[in-house]
This record gives structure tokens, sequence and C-alpha cells, in this order.
């Protein structure tokens, strides 16, 4: 498998019962496998979710634990997903329709939405695998790190369930109380 080849990381509208999940990848993968993505955070977006790399700082080693017995760094973060073998003979095409629906022009091209990135994807079964990754911008990046929210647990499918499940229990309140 080469470098332009690598199965896919999908973390939000492209994961099973998400939105666009049928309309892109239904009938062009071969496997589509639960995964984790460590390192990254995930903010809300307006109706999908970014995300983007934790930032390391400096300072993040001096909030190292410390003792006789070990020495280790706090747990990273981690977005949920799932990776996505394509069909071969539709990958140019599957790669063409992912970068056009998250707005990838090219490598640290300025009108980026998303940069595609090849990184490593944790495996239920403890394998690592190298894929591509739809990570914000970097100026979609800086503003959500300033102010975006951030969807805690990295799950965008559990997070949106949650916030459904809210609204229907608000509209049921709402109605019994009127």
């Amino acid at each position: 498998m080469t470098i332009t080849h690598l199965p896919f990381f999908v973390y939000g509208t492209l994961r099973p019962g998400g939105f666009y999940h049928d309309r892109f990848l239904a009938g062009r993968t071969v496997r589509e496998e639960p995964a984790l993505l460590a390192g990254a955070l995930l903010y809300d977006g307006p109706g999908y979710p970014y995300a983007t790399e934790e930032a390391r700082s400096r300072d993040a080693t001096s909030r190292q634990t410390v003792s006789r017995e070990t020495v280790t760094e706090p747990p990273r973060p981690v977005v949920v997903g799932e990776l996505v073998t394509a069909e071969p003979a539709r990958y140019d095409e599957l790669l063409a329709a992912l970068d056009e629906l998250e707005d990838y022009l090219a490598p640290g091209h300025p009108g980026n939405v998303y940069d595609r990135v090849a990184r490593d994807v944790h495996l239920a079964t403890g394998a690592t695998a190298r894929a591509w990754v739809y990570l914000a911008a970097p100026r979609i990046a800086r503003e959500l790190r300033a102010s975006g929210r951030r969807i805690e647990g990295g799950d965008w499918m559990k997070a949106m369930k949650a916030m459904e499940a809210m609204e229907a229990e608000r509209r049921r309140t709402g109605e019994r109380n009127t």
C-alpha cells in the first residue's frame, strides 16, 4: 500500500449512521472498523465536527506524574471513529469525493477547511494503522482552540445522540407543562 492509498479515519458525518455515510461510503469500501486517533481533540461545528491535533506545549512535560516506580505522561485525548478501507477500484473516486466534501484543495492551501494528513490510528485489536485523517485547517484549529465547544470524550456520534435525547426530553417536559 503506498502513501496515496491509505485507508481513511472518519469521525463525524461519515461514520456508520452519520448523515454522509451512505452517500459517500456505501459500495466504495471493503472494510470499516472502530478506531481511535490519539492526541487529538474534537470540537462541535455547524452540523459536523472538527478534529484538531492536541497542542503539546512545554507545560505538558511539567504535568508528568512522577513516582519512584515510574514516570508517566497524563492520558492523551482521543477522537473516536472508524478506519475505512476503500474498494481498490474506487479509491481515486472516493479520495476525490472526500476531498471535495471536506473542502480540501491541496496540502497547506489557505482555502482548506480541513487538511488531509497521514496519522496513526489505533484499532480495537491493538494494531496501529496509518490513515488519512481530515483535521481542521490551521486557521480554523486556532479559532476552535480559542473559543470552540470541545466534545469531551471525543465521540461526536455519542455527543449528538445525547444532545438529541436532551432536546426530546425538553420538548416532552415542555409539552407536559403547558
